[in-house]
């Protein structure tokens, strides 16, 4: 164990005694009731730890996912934020991007390039976009072995941008190689 971590265990078992031993002090004639309370909050961090370790497995129904139908259709249910979102296979690399019809291009935030192994040293920033963040460079990158569901493209041209970014974007670069049907909650891709 490494200074740092002894320290931070050191100040959690005195924080644990102080607020122990006030608690004792506390309900030192109706122990029951302390019981019960005890009980309670750890019940409750137990379900909290539970929840965090299961997020993925139930992310899927907080958050819908693509799903591929017959004749090779992707159907994707709109999320509760109101926006679509779809995850491409790139290079082996699941990348999760927001649908933006509004966008001229598909734009990779800062962590996608970097889970895609693609290096901000030496990166060109030849280009400008306007978002709705404001003026942001940008960098032009290629991506290679692109797949959504059954449909696979070897090439897919993309940019990078210097700019702050969640997630990255799905633009019409990519988008404009379907035929793109959108009925009450769903939106379906097909080519």
């Amino acid at each position: 164990m490494d200074q740092e971590t002894l320290g931070h265990l050191a100040y959690l078992v005195l924080l644990m005694l102080a607020v122990g031993g006030w608690m004792l002090v506390e309900y030192r004639t109706r122990l029951g009731v302390l019981l019960r309370g005890v009980m309670a909050w750890g019940l409750i961090f137990v379900g909290v730890a539970a929840a965090y370790g299961l997020w993925s497995d139930i992310r899927t129904e907080v958050i819908p996912r693509q799903a591929v139908l017959e004749g090779g259709r992707i159907e994707v249910p709109r999320a509760r934020d109101g926006h679509y979102y779809l995850t491409l296979d790139i290079g082996g690399t699941p990348i999760e991007f927001m649908v933006d019809t509004g966008a001229s291009n598909v734009v990779l935030s800062e962590d996608a390039a970097r889970k895609l192994g693609i290096s901000s040293e030496g990166r060109v920033y030849i280009g400008q976009a306007q978002t709705a963040n404001g003026l942001v460079r940008t960098a032009r990158v290629k991506l290679t072995d692109v797949s959504l569901g059954p449909v696979h493209d070897k090439r897919l041209n993309a940019w990078v941008t210097d700019g702050q970014m969640d997630m990255s974007l799905l633009g019409m670069d990519y988008l404009g190689g379907f035929r793109i049907e959108i009925a009450r909650d769903k939106m379906v891709l097909s080519r």
